[in-house]
């Protein structure tokens, strides 16, 4: 393939594996199974081999997921958390291990179940933790210590003596299944909603602030903390640990009182490597938490710096999935939901299963192709298993089982929310979407539930519950907003009067009282006066009626509206709903402009360079942009009080010789991977970026640096050879032109 088609194609492997992304992390929704996803990603990676400088800032290949700071301070990892390469089935894992025997016969291994849990991360200083952090995009996560010390089984001192000065312990932090179930049975007691699996309860226990909420909602936190458990599976940073094995870091973990799983084994040879993987899945049940498959690292510390890593993943270590569960159930109904990018989705509602720990009533249909190729019809026996343990999936129908009672589904024509008609978005697309984004209930519903999430604006009480209420209530007509624009113009006489339908999470159908068959009504935003309320007109805000007075929800979410108007300007970036631009992206492009004028203002090759970014993501904040509607939000919040600037936009190192200046790093660095050395461009004051643009202040070229060298050379951009590496860092660009 010339260099023409492969970038094409390149272009087109990112898009679909960011939408893919977009799905997974902020969705919880599973577009491909992990082989398919991983047949793409390798395809990508084979293309960015070929033909380097197609590797933007954005690739997948370069990513592990979405970045912290949604929710607390970002943390930045000592050394990065990486992920792990995939395999499936016997066959790939003795591809893997006879490639390992190939080139490094001495090799042995250290296998361990794959704890299905939320990673973490521990930073021991002197034996006393400091800090706790998720894994987020595996560079920055979030901190989450506050709550992590309440986690039993974390040490917050070390036990024993002769600790490193600095030390990263990594692992996962679940809810063992015992536990598990008891937390749901407590949360269906009192109507709250129940989790879908222990891994979900795991991170949602972990990330919650206790900041503004009632003691008895802090007890209700540290209680659910205190049945969490955390199981440790390696380290980060640490100088030159004393032991030259995996096996033997976790004996000395052991001694340090940390958690260590007791399902570790080392192991000599790749048959005992196949039969550890196949004892376990034998008896994957039998153990505490949930598992979905095995770890096997290279033991040797050596021979691990030896093999080295890929942009994401090491390449001494693989995870073997085991094949997910399988259950059959019944499909009651198949229901098309639209979300707030659009897109409609077929969802299956199924008659209620156990499968994979947890209790399933809906799964995902994705679009009309998947349920034409599946083959599936309404009343039909499915069966159905866990993607990856967690995203329910239909794989198909018990033919045998039909009774001639089925029927087809058939795609709606019309959005079922706002009417409009259901087409592709471009020529090829498989994916239907509602066209009315500017007003559709659905989309905007969504899109204004994300402004109010934890990776957006944070806003207290703006969810689910209240962003139905504010666009499409029972009462009044018209509501309270159109779309997302006026949303910090709401006011209390706006919330006050409004009236909803309570309807089923899942389903959406209005429910009804069991005795009338009315649909139940509620005012969320308004209670009944008391006696010991101030009188109607006291005070300089809007009380009421006689009868009626704002509810502290109100009032609270008016104060949060207000107080949301200060955010940071890449939490700002994310709430926007540009398509692909998360906090990652987010933060990247608020440190290196500043403003959203600025952001607006530069080329999208500008936006492109910048490390976190890339053309993908440069090309969506253009298109978006370009909506005049989208500038109608921004001008309207605008006038509400929102800035959209920080006010400290390059937040650098005060001293360093490369402040201010934007670098990239091109081939082999003496010394040093490419993590190492962008690292050391940062800690210099610098800004990494992955390609080479007007904007770029300097070059860092070893051998294999290639296309990005000459196009260096063409924009006159200041070159760096890599044996001038060190000086530059120490000396910045007066180096070179010395």
């Amino acid at each position: 393939m010339d260099f023409e088609a492969s970038r094409a194609r390149a272009e087109e492997l990112t898009q679909r594996l960011l939408e893919f992304q977009d799905a997974y992390y902020r969705r919880d929704e599973i577009l491909v199974s992990d082989a398919e996803y991983d047949v793409l990603l390798r395809e990508l990676e084979g293309l960015e081999a070929h033909y380097p400088e197609l590797q933007g800032a954005d690739s997948p290949t370069r990513n592990i997921g979405f970045g912290g700071g949604e929710l607390f301070s970002p943390v930045t990892h000592a050394e990065r958390m990486f992920s792990l390469d995939n395999v499936f089935g016997e066959g790939e894992m003795s591809t893997w291990l006879d490639k390992i025997h190939t080139h490094h016969p001495t090799a042995t291994f250290l296998c361990e179940v794959k704890v299905d849990g939320l990673a973490l991360n521990l930073r021991y200083v002197a034996g006393r933790l400091v800090s706790a952090a998720t894994r987020g995009d595996g560079v920055t996560g979030e901190d989450v210590t506050e709550n992590a010390v309440m986690v039993p089984g974390i040490p917050h001192t070390l036990a024993g003596s002769n600790h490193p000065n600095l030390v990263e312990i990594r692992g996962e932090v679940v809810f063992p299944l015992a536990a598990f179930e008891a937390l749901n049975g407590r949360q269906a007691e009192s109507g709250e909603k129940v989790f879908a699996n222990p891994r979900n309860a795991a991170s949602g226990s972990l990330r919650q602030k206790s900041e503004g909420k009632s003691d008895k909602h802090k007890a209700l936190v540290a209680d659910r903390l205190s049945r969490l458990t955390m199981v440790v599976h390696g380290i980060g940073a640490w100088g030159t640990p004393p032991v030259a094995t995996q096996s033997g870091v976790y004996g000395l973990l052991r001694s340090w009182g940390l958690p260590v799983s007791g399902e570790v084994k080392a192991v000599e040879t790749p048959r005992e490597v196949l039969e550890y993987i196949s004892r376990h899945h034998e008896n994957r049940h039998n153990i505490s938490h949930e598992i979905d498959g095995v770890v096997v690292k290279v033991d040797q510390f050596a021979l691990q710096r030896e093999m080295g890593a890929t942009s994401r993943a090491p390449r001494w270590a693989i995870a073997y999935k085991y094949p997910p569960e399988q259950v059959t159930t019944k499909l009651l109904d198949i229901v098309v939901s639209v979300g707030r990018t659009g897109r409609a989705t077929p969802y299956a509602v199924l008659e209620p299963v156990r499968v994979a720990g947890s209790e399933v009533e809906r799964a995902t249909l994705h679009n009309q192709d998947v349920v034409k190729v599946k083959g599936i019809l309404i009343g039909d026996t499915i069966v159905l298993r866990k993607a990856g343990d967690v995203i329910p999936e239909i794989l198909g129908p018990v033919v045998e089982k039909r009774t001639g009672s089925e029927r087809e589904f058939v795609m709606p024509e019309q959005c079922p929310d706002c009417g409009a008609m259901l087409a592709a978005t471009k020529e090829g697309d498989i994916d239907l979407r509602c066209p009315n984004s500017r007003s559709c209930p659905a989309q905007v519903r969504g899109r204004i539930e994300h402004i109010g999430s934890r990776g957006g604006l944070d806003i207290e009480g703006l969810g689910e519950v209240s962003a139905a209420a504010l666009i499409h209530p029972r009462e009044p007509v018209p509501a309270p907003l159109v779309n997302e624009a006026r949303l910090f113009h709401i006011t209390l006489e706006d919330l006050f009067p409004i009236v909803v339908e309570v309807r089923d999470p899942d389903t959406g159908v209005a429910k009804r009282d069991p005795n009338s068959g009315d649909v139940v009504l509620q005012t969320p935003f308004r209670r009944q006066r008391k006696k010991t309320d101030p009188a109607v007109g006291e005070g300089p805000e809007f009380s009421g009626t006689h009868e009626w007075i704002p509810s502290k929800a109100a009032t609270e979410l008016v104060e949060q509206l207000d107080r949301a108007k200060k955010q940071p300007l890449w939490r700002f970036l994310v709430s926007l709903n540009i398509r692909h631009v998360g906090p990652v992206a987010a933060r990247a492009l608020a440190t290196q402009f500043g403003s959203l004028d600025k952001i607006m203002a530069a080329t999208s090759e500008d936006r492109a360079a910048i490390d976190g970014v890339g053309a993908v993501i440069a090309e969506s904040v253009r298109e978006w942009w370009a909506i005049d509607w989208h500038q109608e939000i921004v001008s309207t919040w605008r006038e509400a009080g929102v800035s959209f600037a920080d006010e400290d936009p390059l937040p650098r190192l005060a001293s360093g010789s490369l402040v201010g200046l934007t670098v990239v790093v091109t081939g082999s660095i003496p010394g040093h991977t490419r993590d190492s050395a962008e690292e050391a461009v940062r800690m210099a004051g610098g800004k990494p970026a992955s390609s080479v643009s007007k904007a770029t202040s300097a070059v860092v070229a070893g051998e294999g640096a290639g296309s990005k060298r000459k196009k260096a050379l063409d924009l006159g951009v200041p070159i760096v050879e890599a044996e001038d590496f060190a000086e530059f860092l120490a000396n910045g660009l007066v180096a070179q032109a010395l």
